[in-house]
């Protein structure tokens, strides 16, 4: 309380005791004749230094927030600071506003307070550089009485420079981060958030990744940064929104187009478009939109889609032949395992051609006996790429193909077990397919930032490729994948799946395939049957390709 406060208060009635004892003097003040407040003073033990105590009246704290916000306004952030009961802390924060958050010439507006809280609105200008900014907004704060001295202070908090503001906060104005980018297809045009929202996140992802490397330039920001100086994500005043800067990308729109409509009705489902003979993303979208980019770091099994990888490995090692007999019986056991075909068919006197374009497990499995643990993982690593860094320009998970040994071993060759794929690395096993050698997918031309690609330790044998595509042509003209190719036109070649997971009702649909220089694969979480729910959204993407 100021010493004129002080006097009224004094003014009041008072009685003194002395103590027994005589080790204090205290002084009880009742309230003053003129109804001023109900505080009292406590002196120390000496007897000296009396200190205000009890309630704040009304006009203290009109008085404490009005000296407050004075000082404030007038740039003298010491005296500011000194009305708080956190002198240190205060003046710090006050000195940081002016400095590193850009702010003069504030201006405060109280409000009626409400007991020891009194709002006030702020008007202030903010400048950095040659630019200039008004800027205003409505804080608080509130007034208690200092435990030493007894005099009605401002608690000191960080929200009362900014209600958002929390403890180790600041408020800073400065370049928004990297620069917004425009991102462009191949042939230039502009792909925004608002009419591609399945690429918002990967848009995102992009910006951070490659806006300092365009020609744009950041805008400029009043935002709430950590302790340490690291953008919160909460912006306060834009003063600018920056120049983006163009980024060129390997989408194609109307094969993005397409994407996005094959996946539109599904309340889940990814796809992604690559071109095989250079490796580059064509397309990708996910359904829900906003949701997980399931097309790029999804991690699912891929269940009988698997069996292109699965067929090259036994291909060469002699293993199966597309025109000779392969057993595809109703069982096979492995590892303690009976395993079994869709509705326990079998095809007796088969050909692997057969076996492959039923999507017989059996005939998989089957061969387990004759491979090691690690067969299938050295296949999909060392021909198809799987699981290498892939370096594509954004976040993506490579697949996973673990080293597994007895029954989950067996499943793996299905597509089971501990093998996690999505669609851009099952797009990307039949874009292998249709080119015959391995060729690292990727959205944004390495030519920018100096990446280098991941790259296959071995090619795929020219009789492998070539079986392989026979097989996935078989497949699309007369197997599981005939319905969804039927009509389709020049070189093509698919495959379906359907993976089975632990307590739940229907199957993950996959579908992946092939036609001329574009490979698109599909997954629809627990739909069904891959011809029939992922086969016909990668037609779709493959029609406009």
């Amino acid at each position: 309380m100021r010493d004129s406060q002080r006097m009224a208060v004094i003014g009041g009635v008072a009685a003194v005791v002395v103590g027994a004892t005589g080790f204090g003097v205290y002084a009880l003040v009742g309230e003053d004749e003129s109804g001023a407040g109900d505080g009292h003073k406590v002196a120390s033990a000496d007897g000296k230094n009396p200190a205000e105590q009890g309630p704040l009246s009304a006009e203290e704290v009109r008085t404490a927030a009005g000296e407050f916000l004075d000082a404030w306004s007038a740039g003298d952030g010491p005296k500011a600071a000194a009305l708080t009961d956190d002198e240190q802390a205060a003046t710090k924060a006050l000195a940081a506003f002016g400095k590193e958050a850009r702010v003069s010439q504030l201006k405060f507006t109280p409000g009626k307070a409400s007991k020891t809280d009194v709002p006030f609105g702020v008007k202030a200008r903010i400048t950095h550089g040659g630019q200039r900014a008004a800027w205003s907004y409505d804080s608080r704060l509130e007034v208690v009485r200092d435990k030493k001295s007894g005099e009605a202070v401002v608690r000191w908090e960080p929200a009362v420079l900014h209600p958002k503001l929390k403890k180790g906060q600041s408020v800073e104005t400065g370049e928004a981060g990297t620069p917004p980018i425009k991102a462009v297809d191949r042939n230039g045009t502009e792909l925004t958030k608002d009419e591609h929202p399945s690429l918002a996140g990967t848009l995102a992802d992009l910006r951070k990744r490659y806006g300092a490397k365009t020609d744009g330039t950041p805008g400029i920001e009043t935002r709430i940064v950590d302790s340490k100086g690291k953008d919160t994500g909460t912006t306060l005043r834009t003063l600018s929104k920056g120049e983006p800067g163009t980024l060129k990308t390997t989408l194609d729109l109307p094969t993005q187009q397409a994407a996005e409509a094959a996946i539109a009705d599904k309340p889940k489902a990814a796809v992604v478009a690559v071109k095989p003979s250079t490796g580059e993303i064509l397309a990708l979208a996910n359904s829900p939109a906003e949701g997980f980019n399931t097309a790029l770091q999804g991690s699912y099994a891929p269940g009988s889609t698997m069996k292109v990888v699965t067929a090259a490995m036994l291909l060469d090692k002699g293993l199966a032949v597309p025109a000779k007999q392969h057993p595809c019986p109703k069982y096979f056991t492995y590892g303690h395992w009976k395993f079994q075909n869709d509705d326990k068919f079998e095809i007796k006197g088969g050909t692997f051609s057969q076996s492959f374009a039923r999507s017989c497990n059996t005939a998989f499995i089957s061969q387990a006996p004759e491979l090691e643990d690690d067969s299938l993982t050295k296949e999909a690593r060392d021909v198809f790429g799987i699981g290498l860094n892939w370096q594509t320009g954004t976040a993506t998970f490579d697949g996973k193909v673990p080293v597994q040994s007895d029954a989950q071993m067996g499943a793996s060759l299905i597509g089971q077990g501990g093998v996690r794929m999505n669609p851009l690395t099952m797009a990307s096993v039949s874009a292998t397919v249709k080119s015959g050698v391995f060729k690292q997918p990727y959205l944004v031309s390495p030519s920018l930032d100096d990446r280098t690609f991941a790259k296959a330790p071995r090619t795929m044998k020219p009789q492998v490729a070539d079986d392989l595509r026979q097989l996935m042509r078989t497949t699309a003209t007369g197997g599981t994948a005939a319905e969804a190719m039927a009509g389709a036109s020049g070189d093509f070649g698919a495959k379906t799946g359907s993976a089975e997971v632990d307590g739940q009702k229907k199957p993950n649909a996959w579908f992946t395939a092939y036609r001329d220089d574009v490979a698109a694969a599909a997954v629809v979480p627990a739909s069904g049957h891959g011809g029939e729910y992922a086969g016909p959204v990668v037609r779709k993407v493959l029609d406009a390709g």
